[in-house]
């Protein structure tokens, strides 16, 4: 007999998406599921093609497949056909099942810890100064974190005892319990989940396996690192549960603000205020790198406000190689302010016997002021 149409057994269109088949496939399963229908051979064979239909449409490439080729797609083979009641993907199918049920796995599901589990991350905040950054170093910092229990080394047993088997779930960590027409698994309650009872705990740890310690761990923070970059130590977090492996510290770097440079990048940038008279008449400057040593600037005559000097090679290192970036000056011309009667008269002399061609661009920008009102008059 030829197969019905997937979506025609759910009973739902073939635009449906994946939430209208999950709840297509919940009512017909529960229909035809054979414990409600014990002894009907139709009502298995119903419930055998929902399977079939929802294992197929609910995965994208198979439902694309299927959309295209129709059955034909899993003929011979193809997509290594669909899964009935007792197929390879009925288990994951009816777990979908119970999880939007009741919050849990189906049959078979669920974590099977046996007691070893891996200990959690931690995160560490460093904070370090441009300088640091610039020339590298090694830094040491105290980490309070779990460690495993040198006395019992890790089983939570006392020393010459060892954990049990759990008689509850037989080292499962997991029991089963019927409900109905439904079979439901929970973690064990008497090992909670572990799969292992210590009747005799370690005194030194009560049975955790592990304790709380301050370490201290030295990082190495490379040449360049930039702000925000994170640092994984594999290993150096907390201890597992009864001998399972370590998790991960992981350092976040935060540079601190500094008083002079600011940082983009590998560049540097740095605001130096310049007097009236040394912008006017040209002269130089030291500034300070962050390096430690000194740099000249020249100032050319006529020097601007916003007028930038750059010095090739004097900012921050490239992390992993040679090279640096630059260090960029911006002149601020400073007014001078709390005048002498003497340096008011010179200057006032001194705007006597100025013209345009001292002052370019405010006297093209007055200009066209005047320009701008005269057309607003006309």
């Amino acid at each position: 007999m030829a197969k019905r149409d997937f979506y025609e057994v759910l009973g739902v269109s073939r635009d449906a998406d994946d939430k209208t088949l999950k709840s297509a496939y919940r009512k017909m399963a529960m229909k035809y599921h054979p414990d409600r229908n014990p002894g009907d051979a139709a009502a298995e064979a119903s419930f055998k093609e929902v399977n079939e239909a929802y294992d197929t449409l609910k995965d994208g490439q198979k439902r694309a497949a299927y959309d295209r080729f129709g059955h034909a797609a899993f003929e011979n083979g193809g997509f290594g056909g669909g899964a009935g009641p007792n197929g390879p993907d009925f288990a994951s199918t009816m777990s979908d099942i119970f999880e939007e049920f009741f919050g849990m796995g189906g049959p078979g599901g669920g974590r099977r810890s046996g007691g070893r589990e891996r200990g959690a991350d931690l995160r560490y905040n460093l904070d370090i100064s441009l300088e640091d950054a610039f020339h590298g170093k090694t830094v040491e910092i105290e980490v309070p974190t779990s460690v495993t229990c040198d006395t019992c080394s890790g089983s939570g047993a006392k020393p010459g005892t060892s954990p049990t088997t759990c008689r509850t779930c037989g080292g499962a960590g997991r029991v089963r319990a019927a409900q109905g027409f439904f079979t439901l698994e929970r973690t064990c309650p008497t090992c909670q989940g572990k799969g292992q009872v210590i009747s005799d705990p370690c005194k030194s740890c009560g049975g955790a396996g592990r304790k709380t310690e301050e370490r201290t761990l030295s990082v190495n923070i490379p040449a360049g690192i930039e702000d925000g970059t994170r640092i994984r130590l594999a290993g150096e977090g907390e201890a597992g549960v009864r001998g399972g492996p370590a998790g991960d510290l992981y350092i976040f770097l935060s540079i601190k603000p500094h008083d002079l440079f600011k940082r983009d990048g590998a560049d540097l940038y740095f605001n130096v205020p310049i007097s009236m008279t040394t912008a006017t008449l040209g002269g130089q400057f030291d500034v300070p790198t962050v390096n430690g040593s000194t740099s000249r600037v020249k100032v050319p005559e006529g020097t601007q406000t916003g007028k930038q000097f750059r010095l090739r090679s004097k900012g921050m290192p490239v992390m992993r190689s040679s090279q640096f970036g630059d260090m960029y000056i911006q002149v601020v011309v400073e007014t001078p302010t709390n005048l002498t009667r003497r340096q008011r008269e010179l200057l006032s002399e001194f705007e006597k016997e100025s013209s345009g061609e001292n002052h370019p661009e405010s006297a093209g920008f007055f200009s066209k002021v005047k320009d701008f009102i005269d057309n607003l008059g006309a």
